[in-house]
């Protein structure tokens, strides 16, 4: 006698064969929408670092930081992502100081041009504190008659100085005094009494502050100035004039 299956068993046995085979059968097409997802990723991540490399050899750092931290953020566990990751740190660093170069930089204006009957040549930076309408300028100046000065320039009635006075100062954070005196024609300005020594400690220094007292109603006033900039082979020498 052949051997038989019941009847029931026979059913579920064929009902449990057609589900495996409805499951192989749906499985196939997720499976087929991954591969071409992943490969769609992989040729992105491939020209991303390729456009890196690209930016590394053309020295576009800014734009080399900027592609390099979106690879590292998206592929994380990648190839890509550690090759960028061999290189970005030392990128962004130089492009942070080049960048805080070029700023300090554009804070200088330098000009040469006619004045009172002669040429001067000026290198001018405004104050970072205060900003706006109370600025206040330091100017270093050479001029064909009146030789070298240093003086700061605001706005009219100017600052309270008699005589000679003190102005308390920091050179990069260490306090020290500058002597200064108000120009006898009534300008807006404070002079520096050593033109020469002010300019030798500029050429030093990244950040220097000056406290002043304006004359409109004697408000007192710390002037920041941000002079890591100073280039001066850019501040043009005009004549060898000597002050009077």
């Amino acid at each position: 006698m052949k051997p038989f299956l019941p009847h029931t068993a026979a059913i579920a046995l064929c009902a449990a064969w057609m589900l495996a085979g409805c499951s192989q059968q749906g499985a196939a097409p997720a499976s087929g929408a991954a591969a071409p997802q992943a490969a769609a990723e992989s040729a992105d991540v491939a020209r991303n670092l390729d456009t890196y490399r690209q930016l590394l050899r053309i020295h576009n750092d800014e734009m080399a930081v900027t592609m390099g931290k979106d690879i590292v953020s998206r592929y994380p566990d990648s190839a890509a992502a550690k090759e960028v990751q061999q290189t970005l740190p030392e990128i962004e660093q130089r492009w942070k100081e080049n960048s805080e170069k070029s700023r300090l930089a554009a804070r200088w204006l330098y000009q040469v041009s006619p004045m009172a009957g002669g040429t001067q040549s000026t290198a001018t930076i405004v104050s970072s504190q205060p900003s706006g309408n109370d600025r206040v300028q330091l100017v270093l100046r050479r001029h064909t008659s009146w030789g070298q000065s240093v003086f700061l320039y605001g706005s009219k009635p100017g600052f309270v100085c008699r005589g000679n006075c003190m102005l308390a100062a920091t050179v990069d954070g260490k306090p020290t005094h500058i002597k200064a005196f108000a120009p006898p024609t009534g300008e807006p300005a404070l002079m520096m009494v050593d033109d020469k020594g002010f300019i030798a400690m500029l050429q030093k220094a990244k950040k220097i502050t000056l406290d002043v007292t304006f004359a409109d109603g004697e408000k007192k006033q710390t002037l920041v100035y941000e002079v890591g900039g100073f280039d001066p082979a850019r501040w043009a020498s005009v004549g060898k004039g000597k002050k009077k």
